[in-house]
């Protein structure tokens, strides 16, 4: 059909244009120097400008509306790549450009801000450019709807058919099912043991974390590893797959356990049909999907103790000393402790949620209500107090922690807690089809990832979350699986 092959010509076109918007995106988190960033910010606006122009062009909306008007001629491929071009149209399409490009440049520089403001702990400085990003959001959103329920708009983006009564009535569950056992293991716990809080050199965390792409089986010949504020992972196709960590040389779990989490975004990226890297079908299901993936590999997997019972030999090898008597249950519980954490991404798995409860509600009051920038840090401290009796002492411990409100990505924080739930879903469906704990002890992660190539992975976004989970598991949404889990877990360390 000339027209589809029209389609594809500009969708070709914009996805040049993405892919350098995208390459510089991660040289700006990586290496790009400081003061790079003004004149860095206003060359990348340009291009998002004429890419802006590209995907709301006369031409292009014709093409996209003659195309679903005759959707019956498509094949069931070509005919979701339009749905997808649709949907992505109307998130844009009436932004005024150069309101578009400013908000563009404005996110470009409000990142390196937040990276100073984190690391001055100053959450004034910071404060400006979050008041401009709401506002600008609170705008797109009303170039797209005119529905008072304005975070669910944010929230579709991220997971689609996602709101708010369904976010309330998940994390209802967390409340009245997980919360109370949360709080009798905070009563048992223990003090971490010395090796726990250790100096480790980032030297050998980083020969580490290499070792541990090994055993993931991630491709060396399609990605790289690199330093970051906040750990991330990044692609444009399946040839190129980057991730990135931090070390800190006091707490040896951060650097391994973000390792894991990211090596499994990475995993899935590699993982999706190669056909589709000529669509705009390559990229994951969903949010919550992908979460699932790098905290399955995080959890189930990394935080396992046949994980261990094959590993830690390997990094007693990097840290003799400071590991030398340590035995694999003592590791083994160590990696999973149980404590109030000021800091999400070294949150344990058990109160992991509770972190992201605390935001999926700051950012429904922000859109919902009438909560504002100049309340955020007190409101913040009072739901750490109330979730995990906590009380931040300083901005980087609370309100500044996190990269994504700096990146405008509001309606995403949700999605990790979620992204749990669909893994220990899919976590009791694969033990019912492999032998788990003889994989992971012999180190076969290769068969693990096989099972979730054919079963998610080589999808990309050809099916819709809630579909692929019942593809998968052979039921809708349970969150129960994941109360179960956890409990099953903690009870018998606890």
């Amino acid at each position: 059909m000339d027209l589809f092959k029209r389609f594809k010509a500009m969708q070709k076109q914009q996805k040049a244009y993405q892919f350098v918007l995208t390459v510089a995106g991660w040289d700006s988190n990586t290496e790009a120097p400081k003061k790079s960033f003004p004149y860095r910010a206003e060359m990348l606006s340009m291009i998002s400008g004429e890419l802006f122009s590209l995907s709301t062009s006369e031409e292009y909306q014709d093409l996209v509306s003659q195309l679903l008007e005759q959707h019956e001629e498509l094949t069931p491929r070509d005919r979701l790549e339009v749905m997808e071009a649709k949907k992505n149209l109307d998130k844009i399409v009436n932004v005024p450009k150069d309101e578009y490009v400013e908000y563009t440049k404005l996110v470009n520089l409000s990142q390196r801000a937040w990276e100073d403001a984190k690391a001055n702990d100053d959450y004034e400085a910071f404060k400006p450019y979050l008041e401009k990003i709401i506002a600008a959001k609170r705008r797109h959103i009303g170039y797209r709807t005119t529905r008072p329920d304005k975070y669910n708009v944010l929230l579709d983006d991220f997971e689609e058919g996602m709101d708010m009564e369904k976010y309330d009535a998940f994390f209802e569950t967390i409340k009245k099912d997980l919360v109370p056992f949360v709080k009798d293991v905070l009563k048992k716990k223990r003090t971490q043991p010395a090796f726990a809080t250790a100096t480790y050199p980032r030297e050998g965390q980083k020969r580490f974390v290499e070792y541990m792409m090994k055993i993931f089986d991630y491709d060396f010949d399609r990605g790289v590893l690199k330093e970051s504020v906040h750990p991330f992972t990044w692609s444009t196709h399946t040839q190129d797959v980057r991730f990135t960590v931090r070390y800190l040389e006091d707490q040896l779990f951060s650097s391994i356990f973000a390792g894991a989490h990211e090596l499994g975004h990475a995993i899935y990226d590699l993982n999706f049909d190669p056909e589709l890297d000529e669509t705009n079908l390559n990229h994951g299901a969903s949010h919550g999907i992908h979460e699932s993936q790098s905290r399955f590999y995080e959890n189930m997997v990394a935080r396992s103790k046949p994980f261990w019972k094959a590993n830690l030999d390997k990094l007693k090898k990097q840290f003799p000393d400071q590991l030398k008597d340590v035995d694999v249950d003592a590791f083994y519980r160590a990696v999973n402790a149980v404590d109030e954490t000021f800091i999400r991404v070294e949150a344990d798995e058990l109160t992991y949620p509770l972190h992201i409860l605390l935001r999926y509600e700051i950012e429904r009051d922000i859109f919902e209500g009438d909560l504002n920038v100049d309340d955020l840090p007190d409101v913040w401290n009072a739901k750490m107090k109330q979730y995990l009796n906590l009380t931040p002492k300083k901005a980087s411990d609370g309100v500044l922690q996190d990269v994504h409100w700096s990146a405008g990505m509001f309606g995403y924080f949700p999605t990790y807690a979620l992204g749990s739930a669909y893994a220990a879903q899919l976590y009791y469906t694969m033990k019912n089809e492999l032998d788990l704990d003889t994989l992971l002890k012999n180190n076969d992660i290769k068969t693990i990832n096989a099972w979730l190539k054919d079963k998610i992975h080589r999808h990309a976004a050809t099916k819709k979350p809630l579909e692929l989970l019942e593809m998968v598991t052979g039921e809708t949404f349970n969150p129960s699986y994941y109360v179960r889990y956890l409990k099953e877990k903690y009870s018998a360390l606890y």
